[in-house]
């Protein structure tokens, strides 16, 4: 998403303000690495990364004209990543037909010490907010694996639908799509 600056400052209720802001690969990578080898992000499937190798991703994607990557803050304190992609170039080519306005999305909550119950899905609802901040974006699309049923729930309750099952290069993963109305539908808001 070209236009992503970074989020201006959302509630989600009494857990606190999310904000984003890009990820910078060389002085962000220690901590992103601390969290993609975490057990609790085994369906990052970065688990065996060393820090240079999340480097080496994270200056790729940073390169890339279809792939943004960004640090989502909690209260100022770095708490997730946010991925973003055109699926017309990125991860899903030849797996569905994209329509005008979608986006690709992954989002990974840092392992916590002591989790705050409502979190994951705060941080999931600040993202989704600002994906459809751009009014470009009509659908968001997501691909995660068909094992992951936590996500499936959190996903469920932002809204998305799954569509069926597909095969990519590295796992089978559950097709999703979440359009603006069914967010807002799933949080409460009247269109």
């Amino acid at each position: 998403m070209s236009g992503m600056s970074g989020m201006s400052g959302r509630k989600s209720t009494d857990i606190g303000t999310f904000t984003v802001r890009p990820l910078d690969p060389l002085t962000d990578a220690e901590l992103v690495h601390r969290w993609v080898t975490h057990p609790k992000a085994a369906f990052w499937m970065m688990r065996d990364a060393r820090l240079q190798d999340v480097e080496r991703e994270y200056m790729r994607i940073a390169a890339h004209e279809h792939h943004h990557a960004f640090l989502g803050l909690h209260d100022g304190e770095p708490a997730f990543l946010m991925e973003t992609y055109d699926p017309r170039y990125v991860e899903l080519v030849g797996l569905y037909d994209p329509e005008p306005g979608d986006v690709g999305m992954h989002f990974l909550v840092a392992p916590a010490e002591r989790p705050v119950h409502g979190f994951t899905r705060a941080v999931i609802t600040a993202v989704m907010t600002e994906l459809f901040a751009d009014p470009a974006t009509r659908r968001v699309v997501v691909e995660p694996d068909v094992s992951n049923k936590a996500v499936h729930a959190l996903n469920e309750a932002v809204g998305f639908v799954p569509e069926r099952e597909i095969d990519k290069p590295e796992k089978r993963a559950l097709l999703s799509f979440c359009t603006r109305a069914q967010f807002e539908a799933a949080r409460g808001v009247s269109v």
